[in-house]
């Protein structure tokens, strides 16, 4: 996966996906508390409902309570009949039917009263024929209402197949007084207008609906008037949920119904809410939500194209430069027209810089390269006047040889083999024999011009012999002992050179009982910093080039250090590794 993949992956679970998240959630939790609301409202408003229905039928319920108590009915329904009591059957008949029709019938919302003993039917005050007790039995109700045991049983329209569509219907055992015996069944159809006026006044959510239905889904009372004798099939009728509202299609439209049984037994007040209405209120909150989804969208995309897109062009032009430089093509990355002025610009700048210094590095190093090839070359050609030397000093030798000036012959072999070493031995490391022959040699040397005034000591164990050191380190180490040190004395001088041991290390000491050096002596010596008398006087390559020649060959835990105490001497300790001469080809610790 690239960089700009991965940075556009970044982004998406980091800010897209989060707000995505964020405002479903919301909008779920807000439609929760919106169905949350409505469940209460409607639980509010169809307690309230279904209390002033039973408020309202109560007052039927009272009537027809005092009703069936008194003598009359009573009375009436212990009498011996074998048809409807008619009005021709005498004096005495018509007054008891006067009293129980204004019993009854007083009331303006009752419309018709009919009458039933244990047998048959003996009054009713309907115009159009009643049902007979056979018939009046053969009522779906009619065993609900004898379970009952006196109570009344209420019928809503379409309930009672005997009664008119448009009214209630109030049934109930009638008991004998004294022995609570069943002596008769009472009906009365009373008008639906108290309990119409009550849905009137329900409150309901716009374009809500508010109905009552039995326990087969029929349709008693609509808010609206519609679907009156209409049977739905609601769920909550055949399951018995905790909570009482749930979402279902009503009418093709997904709709919020809440419901509550009714004290009216077998009735349910069932509230229908349409779920666009109900979440009209959060249509804001949705459309916020989309514009904030098309908003990061749209981020997201800017940030890819003024961004991104930069960034990884940028990483990538460094990268393909990185791989030319691999295979050593050092190239600049072309910023083009725009000058980033962040870290990306601070990138491809920081490489070009960097790629103009290593190819600068480069030339310097090729140039280096020319030069040490043509001090090479030098080398070669100044190699003629070492042999012109070394016969010249033959020559001499042979001459002192022949005169018998022996001590002249020794001088120039000396000096000869002191060039020798000088200028003719290649290798960097020598051997610390070799090293301190070459010394003695030097030493031989001064001591033909100094005479009785220099002598020398010099102390290697055999173990230490075939171990190597830099070559010519020592010798400017007794150079600047005879010059700085016994030359300005009056009596003999003495150099004592020992090489030993300290650790896994080899030393090796040089110690004169000169003069000593004064401290900003010491400092020019070791800077390297002579005066022009003293180049005259030697050719000592100076205690600071044989210090910063080991440093550099060993590292820095390894060099000279001087000790001098005036009118006392002065020892100078050379620090070094101990390597092996036969080991690894000759060079090896």
């Amino acid at each position: 996966m690239s960089l700009r993949h991965k940075i556009m992956l970044g982004v998406i679970l980091l800010v897209f996906i989060p707000i995505v998240l964020m405002g479903s959630i919301t909008y779920k939790l807000f439609n929760g508390a919106i169905e949350k609301q409505t469940e209460n409202f409607y639980a509010n408003s169809l307690l309230e409902t279904d209390r002033k229905i039973q408020y309202a039928l109560n007052e039927m319920n009272v009537i027809s309570d005092l009703s069936i108590t008194q003598p009359v009915i009573q009375q009436f329904l212990k009498r011996k009949y074998t048809g409807e009591l008619r009005e021709s059957e005498g004096a005495a008949s018509r007054q008891l039917l006067t009293e129980l029709n204004n019993l009854l019938l007083s009331h303006p919302k009752i419309t018709s009263l009919t009458l039933y003993n244990q047998n048959e039917l003996v009054h009713s005050s309907r115009a159009a024929p009643a049902a007979t007790y056979e018939m009046l039995k053969q009522q779906p109700w009619y065993g609900q209402m004898r379970a009952l045991n006196g109570r009344p049983l209420w019928l809503g329209p379409f309930e009672n197949s005997t009664a008119s569509d448009q009214q209630l219907t109030h049934v109930r055992t009638i008991k004998d007084y004294y022995s609570l015996d069943d002596i008769g069944t009472l009906v009365l159809t009373v008008k639906t207008d108290a309990v119409d006026h009550v849905f009137w006044e329900a409150g309901t959510i716009k374009e809500g609906e508010m109905m009552v239905v039995n326990h087969q889904g029929l349709v008693l009372f609509s808010k609206s008037g519609q679907h009156l004798g209409k049977q739905i099939s609601f769920p909550f009728l055949q399951s018995h949920e905790e909570r009482h509202a749930y979402v279902d299609t009503y009418e093709g439209e997904q709709t919020f119904i809440t419901y509550y049984p009714s004290q009216i037994s077998g009735w349910y007040l069932v509230a229908l809410t349409p779920l666009n209405q109900m979440y009209a209120e959060t249509a804001g909150i949705r459309n916020l939500a989309l514009g904030l989804l098309v908003f990061a969208l749209l981020s997201v995309i800017l940030f890819d194209v003024l961004f991104i897109r930069k960034l990884v062009h940028s990483i990538i032009s460094v990268v393909k430069a990185l791989r030319l430089a691999e295979s050593g093509k050092f190239t600049e990355v072309r910023q083009g027209s725009e000058v980033y002025r962040d870290e990306s610009g601070l990138l491809v700048r920081g490489f070009n810089r960097m790629s103009g210094q290593i190819q600068e590095l480069i030339r310097r190093v090729e140039v280096e390269q020319e030069r040490k090839k043509e001090a090479e070359m030098q080398a070669l050609v100044a190699q003629i006047n070492p042999h012109f030397i070394y016969n010249s000093l033959e020559t001499i030798n042979s001459m002192a040889v022949l005169q018998g000036n022996k001590e002249i012959s020794r001088l120039v072999i000396s000096l000869g083999k002191l060039l020798r070493i000088s200028i003719s031995e290649t290798q960097e490391l020598v051997p610390i024999a070799t090293e301190l022959e070459h010394v003695k040699h030097y030493l031989f040397i001064q001591m033909c011009r100094f005479g009785d005034k220099l002598n020398y000591e010099m102390e290697l164990p055999d173990t230490w012999k075939r171990h190597l050191t830099l070559k010519l380190i020592v010798q400017p180490i007794v150079e600047n002992a005879l010059y700085h040190g016994i030359e300005p004395m009056q009596e003999q001088g003495l150099i004592r050179i020992r090489v030993m041991e300290v650790g896994t290390d080899l030393v090796v000491e040089v110690a004169d009982n000169g003069h000593g050096i004064e401290p900003s002596r010491l400092e020019e010596l070791f800077a390297g910093r002579q005066q022009s008398t003293d180049k005259t006087r030697h050719r000592g390559v100076g205690m600071k080039n044989v210090h910063d020649r080991l440093r550099i060959r060993f590292g820095g835990s390894y060099g000279i250090m001087v000790c001098s105490t005036r009118g006392e001497g002065t020892i100078v300790r050379i620090r070094m590794p101990r390597i092996l001469a036969d080991s690894q080809g000759g060079a090896g610790q």
